[in-house]
This record gives C-alpha cells, structure tokens and sequence, in this order.
C-alpha cells in the first residue's frame, strides 16, 4: 500500500471539536527505533484499513516512566506518570491502543492509583477482535502459508497480565504451523530486555538471555519468530543474527504479519 496515511493528533481534533475513539500511544520505541518504527506503521495501516478513529499524542508524548520505575527510581516515575496523566485526562482520553506491553502495562496498571483510569488494549488483543470481527479479511495465509511460526511470549503481556491467547488466535489465521518453544506462556523466558535491562550493560555471565531465548527458538526450526513487543523484537533478533540464521529465521511483530498477509 502506497497511500500516505494522515494521522491527527489528538490536540488537532480536539481544537476541531472532535474526539477521537482511540488513542495511539506509540511508546518510545515506537516513535524513535527504526526497526520499531516498521511495527508501529503496521499498526496505524491496520487501524487505518478498519476504519478506526485515532489519533496520537506527537510531541505531547512523553515516556510513561516504566524504565524509571523497573530501574528503582520511583520518584522520576511518578513525575512523568503524574505529567502524563494530566494531559491525558486533560484531553479525556478513555481509551488507548499501544504496541508496546511496557507501555501497556504501565498504563493499565500502575497509572490508576495515580489518577488515571483508562481502557488499555495491546494491539494483538485489538488485531484478534477485528479479524473475529471480520474486519480484517485474510487472504489464506498469503507469503505465510505452510510456514513454521512461534511465538516468544513479552513478559508484560503475558505473565504480567495473562494475555496469551490472542496473539496466537491471530497467529492461527496464517494458516502456518503455529510451534510452541518449550517454554511458553507462563512458563516462557524474558529476552532479557525489561526490567530497564534494555538500557544497561550486560553483567557478568556465560551467555546473554537473549542468546538462551533465541535458542529455543531455533530448536523448532521456525521461519518466523513472532512477537508482541518492540522490545522482543530487538533482543530475538539480535539473537538470530548472533547466530548467522537472518537468511532462514525471520523476526517480526504481529501487526507486521497480518498487514502482509492481509495485504493492507
């Protein structure tokens, strides 16, 4: 798809008297990493194909603290929560859709207590009701069909708020071998990046954890490894490439799959 989509913000729409049904909080991955940035275009052509009304914060987005708070710097975190939180309720935002679980964690869980209560969905959630929905029309797997996909499981999304089912009901849709790694679900592996450990040097060890999860996955012989977070998505393939696999192991978001396979 060629077509340049507009995405307002929401301080344009509400400067038109208008409100928008979503909120697109992009996360600081999302807006600055370029590899992210694929995933967060794949998102915004997926809302844009269903008709969704959304719009962005822009330049009036800010970190939502979740690296100050896991580094143990509650004090910066909840500056930014409380900064956050008042231009959301200044806005009236009631719902928010992210690609990020850190983000959406954050936000779900940690920001009520401080003043703000909204309705948080992660983009697999949201992918897997507008496919049940019939919105998003598959094209029987197209480039996916008869391939092996796993999928490594975000902490954030999954042992921190129990969603593990719809980003593989929408995996399912692909029509591929949907693979389990050994540890999955609520026994699955961190990539080693939350927590802050993102940003931090490596402490000593023998092996990364990045290493160790991408070796789980490279026990199955996938041709994709799917995930649900900027993040993962970083460490699984740094992993991949550790291990010279880029030509036969591909690492890609959810979004990123079904807008390819939906050809949006």
């Amino acid at each position: 798809m060629s077509e340049k989509i507009k995405i307002p913000t929401v301080a344009e729409l509400v400067a038109n008297n208008e409100s928008p049904d979503f909120l697109f909080w992009v996360g600081c991955s999302g807006s600055f990493d370029d590899r992210a940035k694929k995933i967060t275009k794949a998102i915004v052509k997926i809302l844009h194909h269903c008709n969704i009304k959304f719009a962005v914060l822009g330049t009036e987005e800010s970190c939502t603290g979740d690296p100050a708070k896991r580094a143990g710097n509650e004090f910066a975190f909840m500056m930014q929560a409380i900064q956050n939180i008042q231009l959301l309720n200044e806005y009236k935002v009631k719902k928010i859709i992210t690609g990020c679980p850190h983000c959406f964690n954050t936000l779900k869980n940690e920001y009520p207590e401080l003043g703000g209560t909204f309705e948080v969905i992660h983009h697999t959630q949201l992918i897997n009701q507008l496919i049940r929905k019939g919105k998003i029309q598959m094209k029987g797997g197209g480039a996916f069909k008869g391939k092996k996909i796993t999928f490594h499981d975000p902490c954030y999304l999954g042992r921190a708020n129990d969603i593990y089912e719809a980003p593989r009901e929408v995996l399912e849709k692909l029509d591929s071998e949907l693979a389990e790694m050994k540890r999955s679900k609520s026994n699955g592996l961190c990539c080693g990046a939350g927590g802050a450990q993102m940003f931090k040097e490596a402490e000593k060890g023998d092996k990364e954890i990045n290493i160790e999860r991408t070796e789980d996955a490279i026990e199955l012989k996938p041709d994709f490894i799917a995930t649900g977070c900027p993040f993962c998505n970083t460490m699984m393939t740094d992993g991949v490439k550790y291990f010279e696999k880029e030509s036969e192991i591909k690492v890609m978001d959810i979004a990123e799959l079904i807008s390819n396979a939906a050809d949006l």
